[in-house]
């Protein structure tokens, strides 16, 4: 049996009630690379004194894709995040349609996307990669399902894939959320296929739950397999709850993902 996926989780998502930097050390101390999500309420100093390899973290604050403003928003944000991500090590920025507020509910609802739509959020990724380039990170786009995550635009698996793959350059990569793929489209190893060339990030949360994996419905064993079989070698993240202790929770996320 082999690790050959680089193992990281959710550090906001586990230990909930202990600081974040502890969380991030323990993870550490585990073997695991340690996920975030935003930084403004977050001791910079302490996560850099933790020890740990920081895989991703949100890469805004505000900010839409589709429109001139949320666009400005956006890319002002990401910079400034960029910057911070720089500074602990981040290895990708995440971003997401629009933003998201509350519950993960989107601040700007889209029931229907236009094509104008469309064109706009490939010139503002085209934007952001432009600023990542020179700042040498790397952002990832996010698929969200949209019964969590109602109006948000460009959330699905399909529509992720569709705008990455037609920027088609290093700086902007997927963030492959197998959970909100089960949720919102099921054919998990199918996407797997068709997104491979342009993974950054595969994240994982067993569904009805989203706690670790073998809470579920989803043979997580059996994407893991599929995912080798096809070449994958790049990280996974556990971005889900426990439903039990956290540390038998990243052993069984480990062991699902051992082939």
């Amino acid at each position: 049996m082999d690790q050959p996926f680089a193992l990281a989780a959710c550090a906001e998502m586990l230990w909930r009630e202990k600081p974040i930097e502890w969380r991030a050390k323990r993870l550490t101390e585990l073997g695991f690379g340690v996920g975030l999500w935003n930084w403004p309420a977050r001791d910079l100093d302490a996560l850099e004194r933790s020890g740990a390899t920081f895989t991703i973290m949100n890469g805004y604050l505000k900010g839409r894709l589709a429109d001139d403003e949320g666009a400005g928003l956006l890319l002002r944000s990401a910079r400034e995040t960029a910057r911070v991500g720089k500074r602990l090590g981040v290895q990708r920025l995440n971003l997401h349609g629009t933003g998201l507020g509350e519950g993960g509910i989107p601040v700007e609802q889209a029931d229907v996307v236009t094509g104008a739509m469309w064109l706009k959020a490939r010139d503002t990724l085209h934007r952001i990669c432009d600023m990542a380039e020179q700042e040498d990170v790397v952002f990832t786009l996010e698929n969200l399902n949209l019964l969590d995550h109602p109006g948000c635009p460009f959330g699905s698996t399909e529509a992720v894939l569709a705008l990455v793959s037609s920027i088609d350059r290093p700086q902007l990569r997927i963030n492959l959320d197998l959970y909100h793929t089960q949720i919102g489209e099921g054919n998990l190893v199918r996407w797997c296929e068709k997104c491979l060339p342009w993974i950054g990030e595969v994240q994982v949360a067993d569904n009805p739950g989203r706690c670790e994996p073998g809470t579920g419905e989803i043979n997580y064993a059996s994407v893991a397999r599929a995912l080798f079989d096809m070449g994958y070698r790049g990280p996974v993240g556990l971005e889900s709850f426990a439903a039990c202790d956290p540390e038998q929770a990243l052993d069984a996320f480990r062991t699902a993902f051992t082939v």
